[in-house]
């Protein structure tokens, strides 16, 4: 074992929940940094949150791989006391092998009360009591978007790791409903806790920049921004682009890191005769994806399935008006702030490109809404509702 006893504990004169002083432990042997996508982004927000929230006796300590030991940096290293799981979670089958094996000893040596799990996955035993977060059940609803050894690998691990947890933590009322109809979880041990998102001052690219970079000439963009997977139902927002007149066809920027399915939607694009108007870019920096929310007319968001949808609100919280799919956990998150489609139906989704891009009023209501809406999700919130979720736990 390596422990990394460094950083420091926060906590606040403006308490959220009253309970007695305890040591927490928080599951990161997941996290490699800068590869693990949304979870990375949650767990970079809400541990500081947590530290901020919490009762100033609360002690935490982050249980984390070798690859973010040799990293360095993160709030889990430079806030808190670190613990490193000698595993490369790289490699799947050591992730597994850290969590279920590993980790209840050395969390067991920390004499942690509580161990926080934040990736749907969680230890199955130990001297301590276990909370674990489910973003989703996409495992389920579209294997194929995990291949197919780690969505049965999921199958087992997620229904095991809810079933087996004091409390379960879930971002929208959507996984929720998941959780308690697919996995049979009572509805009285799920605690659902919305995400927050990001109010800090961001660096963009200037828009001369970024229009060089990625080819954007001078014509209005629509982004829409995820992984390549099918899913994401990027082939049908790429066929309802088709579908708008030429001469009303904006440039559609499709950012998010590639996969093996980035052939068929180029192959896609090809066929529908758009692939001089849509940009596949892979994975970006921060500077280069707010350079493309500065000058996006709209953010569009297809998606057949999300735990909660994080995008949505990136973009409201930017004030750049939202069109998005009204599946699963979306109609929720968006509220009335979004203009909502069936993700079904490419000519639906055609006629919401096209109000975007022709009525100037809409898109003014729509930021306008956006704005007020993201207010609601705030990290603090998600850290005060956390904290409780760890109070049911302990009681």
């Amino acid at each position: 074992m390596a422990g990394g006893e460094k950083g420091r504990q926060g906590g606040s004169t403006d308490r959220a929940v009253t309970t007695p002083p305890h040591r927490v432990g928080l599951n990161l042997i997941f996290l490699v940094p800068g590869e693990t996508g949304g979870m990375e982004i949650v767990a970079r927000e809400l541990i500081p949150a947590l530290l901020g929230a919490a009762e100033p006796g609360m002690r935490f300590t982050a249980f984390i791989n070798r690859e973010a030991t040799a990293a360095g940096g993160g709030p889990w290293g430079e806030l808190l006391p670190t613990v490193t799981v000698p595993v490369n979670a790289r490699r799947r089958e050591q992730w597994v092998f850290g969590e279920q094996a590993l980790l209840p000893r050395l969390a067991a040596r920390a004499r942690v009360d509580l161990v926080h799990s934040l990736a749907s996955t969680a230890p199955l035993w130990g001297p301590f009591r276990r909370v674990v977060t489910v973003h989703d059940l996409i495992y389920a609803h579209y294997p194929e978007a995990h291949g197919r050894l780690r969505a049965g690998a999921m199958r087992v691990l997620v229904p095991t790791a809810a079933r087996r947890s004091h409390r379960v933590i879930c971002d929208s009322q959507s996984t929720r409903a998941d959780l308690v109809d697919m996995l049979g979880i009572k509805p009285e041990r799920v605690d659902v806790v919305p995400l927050g998102v990001g109010t800090g001052r961001r660096y963009a690219r200037p828009e001369t920049e970024v229009r060089a970079r990625f080819e954007l000439g001078s014509r209005e963009v629509l982004l829409s921004l995820s992984a390549k997977r099918p899913h994401k139902n990027l082939a049908a927002l790429i066929g309802a682009l088709a579908r708008l007149p030429p001469e009303r066809r904006p440039l559609l920027v499709l950012a998010g890191y590639p996969t093996a399915h980035e052939q068929e939607l180029r192959g896609r694009a090809a066929s529908a005769g758009v692939a001089s108007d849509v940009r596949f870019v892979g994975w970006l920096s921060p500077a280069e994806v707010e350079g493309l929310w500065a000058i996006a007319r709209a953010f569009v968001f297809p998606s057949l399935y999300e735990g909660f949808g994080l995008p949505v609100l990136e973009a409201m919280a930017r004030g750049v008006p939202v069109a998005c799919s009204d599946a699963s956990s979306l109609p929720e998150v968006a509220g009335e702030a979004a203009l909502l489609f069936d993700p079904y139906d490419e000519d639906a989704i055609a006629q919401a490109l096209a109000r975007l891009i022709d009525d100037a009023e809409l898109r003014r209501r729509l930021a306008a809404l956006g704005r007020e809406r993201v207010r609601e999700f705030t990290w603090e919130r998600t850290a005060r509702l956390t904290l409780q979720s760890y109070a049911r736990a302990l009681a």
